[in-house]
């Protein structure tokens, strides 16, 4: 199985991934990455904080748009190789999250894809913004 070649894309193309983030995702990516900032983890700090309650890793909500690259558009054999991402609003535990990408450029000469990344919530709020680069397969 092989994703779409450089030839097969066109400017426009999109694709998503949907999921609700739970506390097994946050617990499980603090302890995998390593990043046990309380406002993530701990129930009791987090009321504390500016957001009131626990909140989402930014890498973990960002992570989703990998799932839509290598397993979507392009699909399977893409190399990721950069991402720029702005975190605009907090995801909370129990968000259900929309992980969208769409092809804005496309460098056929250096097999190099450039896609807008866009997370939002079950509310339509846009929660990520962003672009990506990738190597689609050949």
């Amino acid at each position: 199985m092989i994703g779409k070649t450089i030839k097969e894309l066109r400017i426009g193309d999109a694709a998503f991934f949907q999921k609700t983030i739970t506390d097994a995702d946050v617990v499980l990516f603090a302890g995998v990455t390593g990043d046990m900032n309380p406002v993530h983890i701990n129930e009791v700090y987090a009321k504390e904080s500016m957001f009131k309650k626990r909140i989402c890793h930014g890498g973990l909500v960002a992570a989703l748009f990998s799932t839509v690259l290598g397993t979507t558009l392009p699909g399977y054999g893409t190399i990721y190789l950069g991402q720029n991402s702005k975190f605009v609003k907090p995801v909370y535990l129990n968000d259900t999250i929309k992980a969208t990408v769409e092809v804005v450029e496309i460098i056929e000469s250096k097999n190099r894809v450039i896609l807008k990344t866009t997370a939002t919530n079950q509310n339509d709020e846009v929660v990520i913004t962003g672009e990506a680069t990738v190597m689609p397969p050949r």
